[in-house]
């Protein structure tokens, strides 16, 4: 079980458009360097979360900025923003059910709930946790 790197990607993007905010204009080469990851991929999470109306980028120019508060960004949305149906896969069933066996005829209908519990736990915390509260992390870290 993996949340996958696009929603990491994402959250050091929010934070770093968060910081630079009246410092430097944010654009998708900037972000590379910082997350040194390829530019397209920050292209492609930048659009996700504007989509999402996470986020704005100027017409032009460029420059992300945030559309809504900190407190106010889960990072279940910044994650289903970028994965928006990644919780569903998050873990997944073997394909199994054309067999004789009982088991596998019937394992897909056993796993449903327990999986859909675990798929709304994450959820739950995933809501429950916001930027603010990791820019709140990152500045305790870069304080020490």
């Amino acid at each position: 079980m993996q949340i996958s790197m696009k929603c990491s990607v994402a959250v050091h993007c929010l934070i770093f458009i968060y910081e630079a905010k009246g410092i430097a204009r944010v654009t998708s080469t900037l972000l590379a360097q910082s997350t040194g990851c390829n530019p397209v991929v920050i292209r492609t999470a930048i659009s996700a979360l504007k989509k999402a109306g996470l986020i704005t980028v100027a017409r032009g120019t460029g420059g992300a900025e945030l559309c809504m508060e900190p407190s106010e960004i889960s990072l279940y949305m910044i994650y289903n923003a970028v994965e928006p149906d990644g919780l569903s896969s998050i873990i997944g069933i073997h394909q199994c059910s054309g067999r004789r066996c009982p088991v596998a005829q019937n394992i897909h209908q056993v796993l449903q709930s327990p999986y859909q519990k675990i798929e709304d736990s994450i959820r739950q915390t995933m809501e429950n946790i916001t930027l603010e509260s990791m820019i709140d992390d990152f500045h305790s870290i870069i304080s020490e």
